[in-house]
């Protein structure tokens, strides 16, 4: 049986559900509201996991092309205190590829491939309904059915009311992110400090990190805890860079001169308030409709979220494709809770679905727990706790 199935979302998550369904043979509809792949940029590097993101590459049979495309020397981490004086300085080994980067741009071109997209379908609504399957409504009047639809439309998902109610909460910590180009010719001084991956920078209640992506460019991050309106309170206009750039440089006043140099030297700022889902968000299972990635489980954005995103679609493909024995390891109650047998014959799919997302909601649940914690500790209000969170996690 073929069903008519449609993801919402062009994201990593996304994506590699449509993959490893194409991979298996089965037709599947990308809908995305960007009107190309280059509309918008893509956002910065991603470190994938072994047991994740690579796992899920490894399920569409991308793991090849990954591999040449990755950056595992990206792995490098270091940590400054405030005064510019290096506290850690880990570098990956040379074959270590536990968590190698990609460039979002390079990742998407990746899945991307032969799939289905329909650019420039933005998705307004979803609304189940017995008998013809549920109802796709698009911004230019559009109305399509489909037998499975995936919501994986990121934060702000317009497919996550149709099963939930629940919208995303402000974390109380704002990233305002710039960047610098070229910076290896521009900026060697910087390079430097940078090194071949991310540097960090630890304050009470604030925190710089700078990420390398490939061809010479890097991102910044500012964060910091603030009142969501902490512009309008500071009187920013966050459509004037020099403006946001004196607001930065006078909120981290007093840190080391070569630190500073990564907001005096950044092109452009974004503001970027974190907001997060419930740790423990789940639904009542609505046949026809379900979540993956930041619809489902919207995090910190410490690592976890592509990751989980890109695994889930592509456990979720490869149980529609295969039957839910595909989805082994941990249910809703604990291990071997979920069947094992081949789906055949109607209701197959709900069955999947149901499948996956008792698996989802346990693993979110764990990762949404760890990265709450971990921003608590990385945006505290005591320094050295960053730094024991990076002691315990890194690789020795």
């Amino acid at each position: 049986m073929r069903h008519r199935i449609a993801v919402v979302g062009s994201g990593p998550g996304g994506l590699a559900f449509a993959r490893v369904l194409h991979r298996h043979g089965h037709p599947v509809t990308v809908l995305e509201r960007d009107p190309a792949p280059d509309t918008r940029p893509p956002g910065g590097t991603l470190d994938l996991h072994e047991g994740l993101g690579q796992r899920a590459l490894d399920k569409a049979g991308l793991v090849a092309e990954f591999d040449a495309l990755s950056r595992p020397e990206g792995q490098a981490m270091r940590i400054l205190d405030t005064e510019g004086a290096v506290l850690r300085d880990w570098r990956p080994r040379p074959d270590e590829r536990v968590n190698p980067e990609i460039d979002r741009g390079q990742l998407r071109d990746l899945l991307l491939g032969p799939l289905d997209v329909r650019w420039g379908r933005a998705v307004t609504r979803v609304v189940p309904a017995a008998g013809d399957g549920v109802r796709v409504h698009c911004a230019d009047g559009r109305e399509e059915a489909y037998d499975l639809v995936v919501g994986a439309d990121g934060a702000w998902s317009r497919v996550r009311a149709a099963v939930s109610p629940v919208t995303p909460h402000y974390t109380g910590v704002t990233a305002v992110e710039t960047s610098l180009e070229d910076v290896d010719t521009r900026h060697p001084e910087l390079a430097r400090l940078i090194g071949d991956g991310s540097v960090a920078v630890y304050g009470a209640h604030r925190a710089l990190v700078a990420q390398r992506n490939s061809g010479g460019h890097v991102k910044v991050y500012a964060q910091f805890r603030a009142p969501l309106d902490w512009h309008t309170e500071a009187g920013l206009d966050l459509a004037d860079p020099e403006a946001v750039r004196a607001g930065l440089l006078a909120l981290f006043d007093g840190w080391a001169a070569p630190v500073l140099d990564l907001l005096r030297h950044g092109t452009a700022f974004v503001h970027r308030p974190l907001h997060v889902l419930p740790v423990s968000h789940t639904w009542p299972h609505v046949p026809g409709v379900t979540l993956l990635g930041d619809a489902a489980h919207l995090m910190p954005p410490l690592g976890a979220g592509a990751n989980l995103a890109m695994l889930e679609g592509a456990e979720l493909a490869e149980a529609i494709a295969t039957g839910p024995g595909s989805l082994e390891g941990v249910g809703a109650t604990g291990p071997g809770s979920l069947n094992k047998t081949v789906a055949t014959g109607p209701g197959s799919l709900d069955e999947v679905v149901r499948a996956h997302e008792e698996r989802m909601w346990v693993r979110a649940g764990r990762w949404a727990r760890i990265t709450t914690a971990g921003l608590e500790r990385l945006v505290g209000p005591d320094p050295a706790t960053a730094l024991a969170l990076f002691d315990e996690v890194q690789p020795s």
